[in-house]
């Protein structure tokens, strides 16, 4: 048989044929007087092996190994650890899914800077609309990148605190006013009496279980922080400093 002979008695293609000869799956046959490669029935044995075991999800390297090994006593475990791996997969579509279906209920996640959690989607909306309000969006933006690193019981935590700042009475009014409070600091120096106004309210609202002790103004807070600081305007950023202050010299 020529090769596309071969790819067609097969099922595949001449360049499939090419590339298994390339990664050793398939020996080359010897070539006639005319330069043609001459394939045997042995081949025709083999390629079907070959795109028998890729379709059942093996990858070449895997298909090599099962290959090397003539009596074939390897592929009951290699293809045992892909019915795993498969399991696997099942598992965390299923997960994914269920997570679709919770973004898409009407209380789930999709808002503004989503998708996040129900939890904190519910607190977002209890907040109101603050589009307007570039801290607003801005807090948002940085409670969403810490829902999405902290492991799930400590992101539980974090909204079970912040709600209870929320649906305290009058409190989403007062972290509204908090926001504008530090927008109008956007283009003010570091001494705008502002600044220790905006210090204490954030402190009043922040929980301090939500600051960790390396987050503190005197903790060696790294790239981190810097890089925190440096999204805010001077002034907002001497808020955050002198907030972080007042909750280090609360703790016991």
């Amino acid at each position: 048989m020529r090769i596309g002979e071969l790819a067609a008695a097969v099922g595949v293609t001449t360049r499939a044929v090419r590339h298994y000869h390339h990664l050793g799956l398939l020996p080359e046959p010897e070539r006639r007087a005319n330069g043609y490669r001459d394939y045997t029935l042995r081949h025709a044995v083999v390629l079907a092996r070959v795109r028998r075991l890729t379709e059942l999800g093996l990858g070449l390297a895997e298909v090599r190994d099962v290959l090397a090994d003539d009596a074939g006593k390897d592929l009951v475990e290699v293809l045992t650890e892909l019915d795993e791996d498969l399991a696997r997969q099942e598992a965390a579509i299923r997960d994914r899914r269920a997570r679709l279906r919770t973004l898409l209920e009407p209380e789930g996640g999709l808002v503004a800077g989503g998708p996040v959690s129900p939890g904190l989607a519910a607190l977002f909306r209890e907040m109101g609309e603050v589009t307007d309000s570039p801290m607003a969006a801005r807090d948002r933006e940085i409670l969403a990148l810490i829902e999405t690193a902290a492991p799930p019981r400590e992101r539980e935590r974090m909204t079970a605190l912040l709600s209870g700042v929320v649906g305290a009475p009058g409190g989403a009014e007062r972290v509204l006013g908090l926001y504008r409070l530090l927008d109008s600091l956007a283009d003010a120096g570091t001494d705008d009496p502002r600044v220790e106004e905006a210090a204490r309210a954030l402190a009043a609202c922040v929980p301090a279980e939500l600051v960790p002790a390396e987050l503190t103004p005197d903790a060696a807070g790294g790239s981190f922080l810097r890089a925190f600081y440096a999204d805010f305007a001077p002034a907002q950023a001497e808020a955050v400093r002198r907030m972080l202050r007042i909750v280090a010299e609360g703790r016991p």
